[in-house]
């Protein structure tokens, strides 16, 4: 491994497929600490509908990046960098492997193949409120179009209604005149990366992922999903903020905003969760440094995962890899 540089892990995969028991376990086996790699669970507030790892799950292991910001604040990419690299700075120096654990694949790609946008791209707030106004006088899926025609790789990669990168790769395409895609492709290849990673994935079938996604979201149901969502409207969030884009939040503020039932709310959240696991696959796939662990080789009496064996043989691979 080349010297100088910190060193990382990084498990990531699908959500539901069970990263989460998975990664305390292995955090406890390598002396590590769990850096959230998930856009919505920096959010204050935001736990049922982002499936947070509650205090008693933690297992004694730190983790970090969880509920940092305020739901009505945005959260970008160059944030989660910047909180990210403090922690694997502060983890390192008191002698623990850092472990990055989650599924927002550009956050973590962010931070493994670092990118730069030009100086003149800066937030513009008077850009973004003609967006804002654009979406209600044009629809929601309207500034998703007007991006596939001015960058359709950043257009297939941001999904309709993740509005805050979506109105970023415009404005960066408003001041700089090229696209997202290609500035970034662009910054990969003339910043080295700052850290040595080892990638592990979680897999799971996909039948079998697609039951966990529909148990975990009757589970948040009956956690108290549509009593969160209210709790957080009625402390004067709004729906357009980017924590209330999120999966589940924005299916069930429509379902209390009375623009649909109940039932057919949770029906498309399952939908629309079961579609985010199969772009996380895209996304992942084609990394080629993830060594990617089955879980259903671990199934134990039919049942998943058997999180102890699971979690002993990634661990063995994070220290042959990372030469610990």
């Amino acid at each position: 491994m080349e010297a100088g540089k910190e060193k990382l892990a990084v498990l990531v995969g699908p959500t539901a497929s069970g990263k989460t028991a998975v990664s305390v376990r292995v955090a406890q086996l390598l002396n590590a600490e769990i850096i959230s790699g998930d856009s919505m669970q920096v959010y204050r507030g935001l736990d049922i509908g982002t499936a947070k790892i509650e205090p008693i799950e933690m297992g004694g292991v730190p983790h970090h990046l969880l509920d940092i910001r305020d739901p009505k604040e945005d959260f970008s990419v160059a944030d989660f960098r910047e909180e990210a690299a403090k922690a694997i700075r502060h983890i390192t120096k008191r002698g623990h492997l850092p472990l990055i654990v989650g599924g927002t694949g550009l956050y973590i790609a962010s931070l493994l193949n670092p990118y730069r946008f030009p100086e003149e791209a800066k937030r513009d707030e008077n850009f973004r409120a003609r967006m804002r106004q654009a979406v209600r006088d044009q629809g929601d899926l309207y500034l998703h179009r007007r991006l596939a025609e001015i960058d359709a790789q950043a257009a297939e990669r941001i999904h309709p209604h993740d509005h805050y990168r979506v109105v970023r790769a415009l404005e960066v395409y408003e001041q700089t005149g090229r696209g997202i895609s290609d500035i970034q492709s662009q910054s990969k290849r003339e910043h080295k990366p700052a850290y040595r990673p080892a990638m592990a994935g979680l897999t799971l079938r996909r039948e079998l992922l697609y039951q966990r996604i529909e148990q975990r979201v009757d589970n948040m149901m009956s956690a108290g999903l549509p009593e969160e969502v209210k709790g957080l409207l009625d402390d004067g969030i709004p729906e357009s903020s980017t924590a209330m884009r999120g999966l589940g939040y924005r299916h069930i503020a429509a379902y209390l905003r009375g623009l649909c039932g109940l039932e057919e709310a949770v029906t498309s959240l399952k939908r629309d969760t079961r579609h985010f696991a199969k772009r996380q696959y895209t996304w992942f796939k084609r990394d080629t440094r993830i060594h990617w662990f089955d879980a259903e080789e671990y199934f134990k009496d039919g049942q998943y995962p058997h999180t102890e064996a699971l979690a002993r043989d990634m661990a063995a691979w994070f220290l042959h890899k990372l030469e610990i």
